[in-house]
């Protein structure tokens, strides 16, 4: 089992940036489609959270929030501060403020962009059936494959960003911005490499609550065991 053997290591020259994160695998997951009678429950749970977060966003409160700001201090760092280089949750903040929903993936996604609207965090996970070898976190070299999420073929990587890295020195998440193809999760995914990101705005306690309401959120749709692999309440 794939999730109970991984291996994943972040690189100090990552750290020093301010990047803080915890991360977990799950295996033992059935995840659900949009449209199984699971659906009505999460979709409840949904309707209610996004209810009480739609009315607090403006364009200002997400141009302002301490995390997202965070998010954008970490790419000025790496010198990829521009307009196409949007954090996933501030991309979803910007789509709630729009249109007042989410658009439904597969529940395990759902749960996650859930989860990342309601703490600014940068969540994501990745289908473990597709990654080779372990993981770890480190700058680019410029090597590296890429292929984006929802683009017909590879892309170039830009040397020195902070990236996701699989040991065939493939990019499964280039910074906070772009996962990619290669380990998108679908309706057959069962085991999952989990990514909770932050910045120097954020502490060890923010960090640990998302991942628990995360797990919890998951295992009561998706069933599933986890597995933490760096969790910074702990061990720093």
């Amino acid at each position: 089992m794939r999730y109970q053997e991984l291996q994943f290591r972040i690189a100090p020259e990552v750290t020093a940036l301010g990047l803080r994160g915890a991360y977990f695998t799950m295996g033992g997951l059935f995840n659900r489609a949009p449209g199984d009678p699971a659906y009505n429950d999460f979709n409840a749970l949904k309707a209610e959270t996004l209810a009480a977060i739609v009315p607090e966003l403006s364009a200002e409160s997400i141009k302002s929030d301490p995390v997202l700001t965070g998010f954008r201090e970490l790419h000025r760092a790496v010198g990829s501060a521009n307009r196409k280089t949007i954090p996933a949750p501030e991309n979803l903040l910007r789509v709630l403020h729009r249109t007042g929903a989410l658009h439904s993936v597969n529940m395990l996604v759902d749960i996650y962009n859930l989860v990342s609207v309601k703490t600014r965090l940068a969540l994501g996970a990745h289908d473990l059936a597709q990654v080779s070898g372990d993981i770890q976190l480190r700058l680019t070299d410029g090597g590296e494959g890429f292929h984006p999420l929802g683009e017909g073929q590879p892309k170039s990587i830009v040397p020195g960003e902070y990236a996701y890295v699989d040991g065939a020195n493939d990019v499964l998440c280039r910074m906070e911005v772009r996962q990619v193809e290669k380990s998108k999760v679908d309706p057959g995914t069962t085991e999952c490499f989990h990514i909770v990101q932050g910045n120097a705005a954020t502490s060890a306690q923010k960090l640990k609550e998302a991942t628990e309401e995360w797990i919890a959120l998951t295992q009561r749709f998706c069933g599933g065991e986890a597995r933490m692999l760096h969790a910074p309440w702990e061990n720093g």
